[in-house]
């Protein structure tokens, strides 16, 4: 398992597992395949409604804590710097869990305007040693610059949709110059066809992969920390078989050739 070492020093494998849309005990179910199967982070959040599972899984796995990278996130109704604390408070409970690896701003949330207070409040979980990494996620170069205008902890990675058909080149430069890890989540393009393109099937008949197993080393020679998700046994397996093969220049051209800026998910400049 390649390591990315975020800009605290703190090392964060770069392929994780992740349960957004998974049920709890479905949840449970599918941490504990994948870490039998050898991830060692697990990224869940409140609003998936399966950090029991999760918790559960992990208790379970018998895996020292010290070589778990768990990562959580703050929903949008607990912004301010009062019910961050109370709903880190909770979230660890429902994880059953002393610290956290990693907390994150799940999104900005512009009209409401407390992203800053919010921050203020990860920043003194940190400060306390209760989390060893802070981060956000779908937050613009607009959104980061005036968190770092304003604020003392340079978040230490920005989890964002990122897949070939929205590359996120802009704000994949900013975090690079300013020292944020990329985090890609919907890295598979969330199964909408994107798979299914002969560039990437072609391109993976070469390798003897997958078009996902494609997909996901592409991130990985980018510097995407990455977190993919499935609940069927055999993918949770395939999807950490990325290690074994390196894209060529070519190949990767070809890949980054299919950015069209199509998005999937929310905007996070109108969301939440």
């Amino acid at each position: 398992m390649n390591v990315i070492t975020l800009n605290n020093n703190v090392r964060m494998p770069q392929l994780g597992f992740g349960v957004w849309q998974v049920a709890d005990d479905e949840a449970e179910k599918a941490v504990t395949t994948a870490l039998e199967c050898g991830y060692r982070s697990i990224d869940t959040a409140k609003l998936y409604r399966n950090e029991k599972g999760v918790g559960r899984a992990l208790r379970a796995s018998g895996i020292p804590r010290e070589e778990l990278f768990v990562t959580t996130k703050l929903w949008n109704d607990d912004h301010g710097y009062d019910k961050t604390m109370r709903a880190f408070d909770a979230s660890m409970r429902r994880l059953g869990l002393e610290t956290l690896d990693l907390y994150l701003i799940h999104w900005p949330a512009p009209r409401q305007g407390k992203y800053v207070e919010t921050w203020k409040a990860l920043e003194m979980l940190y400060v306390d040693k209760r989390v060893k990494a802070i981060g956000v996620s779908n937050f613009t170069v607009a959104n980061l610059e005036l968190l770092l205008a304003e604020t003392e902890v340079i978040p230490a990675l920005n989890q964002i949709e990122l897949h070939p058909q929205l590359a996120q080149r802009e704000l994949r430069g900013f975090h690079a110059h300013r020292g944020i890890a990329t985090e890609a989540w919907s890295p598979l393009g969330q199964g909408k066809g994107l798979l299914d393109l002969p560039v990437l099937t072609d391109i993976g008949a070469k390798y003897g992969k997958t078009a996902a197993q494609v997909v996901l080393r592409w991130h990985i020679q980018l510097g995407n920390i990455v977190i993919p998700k499935s609940v069927t046994p055999s993918r949770i397996k395939e999807n950490i078989e990325v290690f074994d093969f390196e894209l060529s220049p070519d190949d990767m051209a070809a890949i980054n050739g299919l950015d069209e800026g199509r998005r999937l998910g929310p905007d996070p400049v109108v969301f939440g």
